[in-house]
């Protein structure tokens, strides 16, 4: 009989965050991910960052006028041994779906653009880290690095994601297709809602390219999944009133199959849960015709080097030491009696 190809049902979801609040944006995403389980998905995808918020203010504000707005950004934002990690876990457990949900992640003193994976059990199987944080999002974001290129082996497939500009990144694209990539969740935010316009649709041109090129090119299934901006968001900002810089709605999101075409949306401007439905089979049918790391490609002409290390900023070799002579005697304090015959104490 040979083998079989099953069908997935996808979430994704299109939706404003409740600003820098991660409590409440957990909430939501809980409650999101219950709503969506319920209908039967699967795999569940976030936007950009959705815990605690995109920090729009970098495109708004100035550095200083921004300082503030950072100061609480870092404050709500996600460390991975927390109860923020563990709610969004139970969810996904409680829903029996798999969950990549979009964070801005805290480690040490250094914030991170994260996608974390949850499986079915509820367990953080995945992690991506934005590679390279795109213009002004350097002020508030580090770099991820070879370790943050990640394809998970799924019982729904081979998982894996990139962040918003990391899909110009086109040897990053094919790193992932070259690991198998079968799913893949490209997580932005509602970045066309920075624009007086609605329809004058640049970010979203650019967005449908990048997701549609991706899906052909690797012949996996994209879950294309933005954030909007709802009025929370501005009045936070404290821009009500100046469309010219920020708008309520933004965002540009849907399902594309490995052929390119649209399985669910797009959708624009209003929260909403799209679903769709992934014929794994479909894929073999691309790979037919081109399978980029396989027999369409050439290694003899083109052939990509990837880095999977870690690159820490510090390397010990020998262990650490209070910095004395290994052979150094330190004076013990001696104990005297004084005339009234209380102790005290001299140096030796």
């Amino acid at each position: 009989m040979g083998d079989s190809y099953p069908v997935i049902k996808a979430a994704v979801v299109h939706a404003a965050s409740e600003f820098l609040d991660r409590e409440k944006s957990t909430d939501k995403a809980c409650r999101l991910i219950e709503e969506a389980g319920a209908q039967g998905a699967q795999l569940i995808a976030f936007p950009e960052s959705f815990i605690p918020g995109y920090p729009f203010w970098i495109w708004t504000h100035t550095p200083t006028r921004g300082a503030p707005l950072f100061a609480e950004f870092f404050a709500n934002s996600v460390e991975l041994d927390s109860d923020c990690v563990r709610r969004i876990g139970a969810a996904a457990r409680k829903a029996g779906a798999y969950v990549v949900m979009g964070v801005t992640e805290r480690d040490g003193g250094t914030l991170y653009n994260s996608q974390l994976y949850f499986s079915d059990t509820g367990e953080l199987i995945g992690r991506h880290r934005k590679l390279q944080p795109t213009h002004v999002e350097r002020t508030v974001w580090g770099r991820g690095d070879g370790k943050d290129v990640v394809v998970l082996d799924t019982a729904i497939g081979k998982l894996g994601g990139l962040i918003c500009w990391e899909h110009t990144m086109d040897l990053a694209r094919y790193a992932l297709t070259s690991m198998g990539e079968q799913i893949h969740i490209a997580a932005w935010p509602g970045i066309s809602a920075l624009t007086h316009d609605p329809n004058s649709g640049f970010f979203n041109d650019v967005t449908a390219s990048a997701a549609r090129h991706h899906a052909l090119a690797g012949q996996t299934f994209v879950l294309n999944v933005q954030s909007c901006v709802n009025e929370q968001v501005i009045e936070k900002l404290g821009l009500q009133g100046q469309e010219d810089m920020i708008r309520v709605g933004g965002g540009w999101s849907a399902i594309i199959g490995p052929n390119g075409l649209f399985v669910a949306g797009p959708h624009t401007e209003t929260e909403t849960i799209l679903y769709g439905d992934l014929d794994m089979q479909q894929i073999v049918y691309i790979k037919y015709i081109c399978d980029s790391a396989g027999h369409y490609a050439r290694p003899d002409v083109l052939r990509l080097l990837t880095n999977f290390d870690a690159q820490p900023v510090a390397e010990q070799v020998g262990e650490p030491s209070s910095g004395l002579p290994a052979d150094f005697k330190s004076a013990k304090p001696q104990r005297e009696e004084s005339p009234d015959g209380e102790g005290t104490v001299s140096g030796g």
